[in-house]
């Protein structure tokens, strides 16, 4: 596709350039002092950014392309996932607390406070390889296709060149940077898709008229609950395994929790996650939407409306739909999606391999050392990221997605079944923990590589009679049901048939050893208006998987 973008295009991009560059270089103005400075924003960031950083933070580029992709191919289940809004509301009332009251600085920091340091280390290492292969590679492959598509320029230039921006501004400014950033890209991402949402829907002839066109020719498209027995999208696999994807991804991953703990006490980081909650509700009408409209375009006006591969649609609503200017701006929205992603996981790996990794090696070194190691790191990953660069342009966009969906399915379970059971019971212990994690990346490795010898049987429908086989085949997200299972058995019977831990040692960081000072204070982080802003919430969640049943 050639540029979409006309002159009054790139003066409104170029301004949003002009206005990130000065957010970044004010930010990186404020002098970073500490480690605190610059990986969690001196603890003293206010709710609404907080909540706007969550948000954009989760929207990458390959989830706008991808979202948009699988609302034109597929319909409405993967909303499954965006209303995982209620979890996040999980972050804030039952992880958080636990989390700020640590004093920790990242989640593998806090799985030591909580357990031992041998949990620490397995969890550092597993995330700062996962980063590097699933988030960074991931993030700036789409993101090349977004920018190129848009621009008109060669895949290359749109991918290293914003790597190169992003990168720059996240080592200057650190943690400051990339939460100020993010607030203004989160905005300019929201208007945008708003845009395109209301434009496509005035195209089509209002939202009745959508659904008559797209039921007409597809009529699972607006129905979310699939059989238990859908190849794809399971109804069980989604509500229960997504789930549990879900709680790993909102309440233990260093990518997203990091900017909860850049507020100064519970009641503020806990109102950051509950905006956030609201704002994870938007991408159903502003990326997901516009898919299906996208579909029912191509139905109604194929001449005008052409779209040769699902994750194109987005783009073409750009191209067709949006006049001179907006068009702009909406490439900047997702400029700014891929920005935004790219700087939360560059800042999340320099925090985890600096605090976590070469602090624990290197105890003694000064806080100035700790901060020039921060920055070197988030080099050393851009770096990475570009030479990653040629292995994914190999790989397929939807391929690639489902990958994704794949391994998260089998990354998530056992550290949420570690996390949430640490939280929940303290009787828990360190054997019980670091052998649930074990055990967890021995499945995930089975489970890998079931699938990758049997892929061509898979792809070509040969069923074979073995076991091996039957697990290389279980719905992903089924999956994930079955090893978050088998993980919370697991640590449950290890740490029963284990010594209890040192309840004093880890006072605080478990419900069951919560000082009556510390209840008291929970009590006091809270208002009324958090308690009916939440229950609010959940009553959206629950009218809209209601609405969309066929």
């Amino acid at each position: 596709m050639n540029t979409v973008l006309e002159g009054l295009d790139w003066f409104v991009l170029g301004i949003y350039f002009i206005a990130l560059v000065v957010v970044a270089v004010w930010v990186s103005l404020q002098k970073n002092k500490n480690t605190e400075d610059y990986f969690l924003a001196g603890r003293n960031v206010g709710w609404f950014v907080i909540g706007a950083s969550i948000f954009a933070s989760n929207i990458g580029s390959e989830h706008v392309v991808g979202l948009a992709g699988t609302g034109y191919e597929s319909g409405t289940p993967m909303a499954h996932y965006e209303l995982h809004a209620w979890i996040v509301l999980l972050l804030g009332w039952l992880f958080l607390p636990f989390y700020i009251r640590s004093g920790a600085f990242t989640m593998p920091e806090f799985l030591e406070k909580r357990f031992d340091s041998k949990s620490r280390w397995f969890l550092s290492l597993f995330s700062l390889v996962a980063y590097v292969l699933t988030k960074v590679s991931v993030t700036i492959y789409a993101g090349g296709i977004v920018v190129s598509e848009l621009l008109g320029i060669p895949f290359w230039y749109g991918a290293i060149g914003v790597v190169l921006f992003t990168g720059v501004y996240t080592i200057i400014g650190g943690m400051k940077a990339v939460i100020y950033t993010e607030t203004l890209q989160a905005i300019i991402l929201i208007l945008g898709s708003i845009i395109i949402t209301y434009l496509g829907l005035e195209q089509i002839g209002g939202w009745s008229e959508l659904r008559n066109v797209v039921i007409a020719e597809s009529p699972e498209h607006f129905n979310m609950w699939r059989p238990m027995n859908d190849p794809d999208f399971p109804w069980t696999g989604l509500l229960f395994g997504g789930t549990i994807v879900g709680i790993w991804y909102w309440c233990t991953d260093q990518y997203i929790v990091q900017r909860t703990l850049a507020a100064n006490n519970i009641k503020i980081g806990r109102r950051g996650a509950i905006f956030g909650a609201y704002l994870k509700l938007l991408p159903i009408f502003i990326f997901l939407i516009p898919g299906i409209i996208a579909f029912a375009l191509s139905i109604k006006n194929p001449e005008i409306f052409t779209i040769e591969k699902a994750d194109r649609a987005f783009p073409m609503l750009v191209k067709t739909l949006l006049p001179v200017g907006l068009k702009g701006l909406v490439a900047g929205g997702l400029m700014a999606a891929l920005m935004s992603s790219l700087a939360s996981v560059f800042n999340s790996c320099s925090t985890i391999f600096t605090i976590d990794i070469y602090k624990k090696l290197r105890p003694n070194d000064s806080e100035k050392k700790l901060l020039n190691i921060g920055k070197i790191a988030t080099s050393v990953i851009v770096v990475l990221g570009i030479i990653w660069i040629p292995i994914m342009e190999k790989i397929g966009g939807g391929v690639m997605y489902q990958y994704l969906q794949n391994v998260q399915s089998y990354i998530a379970p056992p550290v949420a079944a570690v996390f949430l059971l640490g939280i929940l019971w303290k009787r828990v212990n360190s054997n019980a923990a670091i052998t649930t994690l074990l055990a967890g990346l021995v499945l995930l490795v089975l489970r890998l590589g079931s699938e990758i010898y049997y892929q061509a049987e898979i792809n070509n429908n040969i069923a074979l009679d073995n076991f091996m086989y039957l697990f290389a085949t279980i719905n992903f997200s089924h999956m994930a049901i079955i090893m978050f299972v088998f993980s919370v058995l697991l640590c449950i019977s290890v740490a029963v048939a284990t010594s209890p831990p040192n309840y004093e040692k880890i006072k605080g960081l478990s419900f069951g050893t919560l000082s009556r000072e510390q209840k008291i204070e929970n009590n006091e982080s809270y208002d009324l208006v958090d308690l009916i802003l939440s229950i609010l919430l959940v009553i959206i969640v629950i009218g809209i998987l209601s609405y969309f049943t066929g």
